[in-house]
């Protein structure tokens, strides 16, 4: 199995519908070390993107991902807007037609270089980061070992879920959490967690 147009829309699909079933605990993570608008961003944000494709007749997975990023881009506020929107993009702008699960590891690791570099962050900084480069790592080994798509989303969504639990001890290093300091101890990271979300909605995308 490859990673296709229609698996694209799945992906988006299924990450919609977890945000709006998650936006009460990504708000609630939220209200403890940030503005407590996470959940309800990011429920805008992929609202409109699913709005977006349904009038769109993409080319290839990776207009779907791009026309998704522009709109997390033009929706969402604060800074999960810009970030997940340009990782979205930086991942499409990657893909080949169809992209095996090797081609598809590369490309979600070129989102998290485009996470990296607009918002400064490395792993321990207690940010998207901390889910999305285990969940890289993990796609990648699974690829590299002959794992088909599902497998390698699998693993990949596990990461990403282990990652965002293990951001609760670390202290916010970067965004508005970091002005709380030794306050953001002992609370799971929103975006690490929103993160998880989207590995875990790409492996239910893929499981069919």
């Amino acid at each position: 199995m490859d990673f296709d147009t229609t698996l694209a829309e799945a992906w988006i699909r299924a990450i919609a519908a977890a945000v709006d079933q998650e936006q009460a605990r990504l708000t609630e993570l939220d209200s403890a070390i940030g503005d407590g608008d996470h959940g309800s961003n990011l429920r805008r944000g992929f609202t409109a993107a699913l709005t977006a494709l349904e009038g769109l007749r993409p080319d290839g997975p990776g207009a779907v991902l791009g026309k998704t990023g522009t709109t997390l881009v033009s929706k969402v506020g604060g800074a999960s807007g810009p970030l997940y929107g340009k990782a979205f993009r930086a991942v499409g702008a990657a893909l080949p037609e169809p992209a095996a699960p090797a081609a598809l590891a590369e490309a979600l690791a070129s989102g998290l270089d485009a996470v990296r570099a607009l918002g400064k962050a490395e792993p321990g900084d207690k940010t998207i980061v901390d889910a999305w480069t285990p969940a890289v790592a993990a796609f990648r080994h699974a690829a590299a070992t002959g794992a088909d798509l599902p497998a390698a989303a699998a693993a990949a969504a596990e990461a990403a879920e282990q990652g965002a639990r293990d951001t609760v001890p670390l202290r916010a290093r970067k965004g508005r959490a970091s002005y709380l300091g030794e306050r953001t101890i002992g609370h799971q990271d929103p975006g690490a967690t929103s993160t998880a979300l989207i590995f875990r909605a790409l492996a239910e995308a893929t499981a069919g």
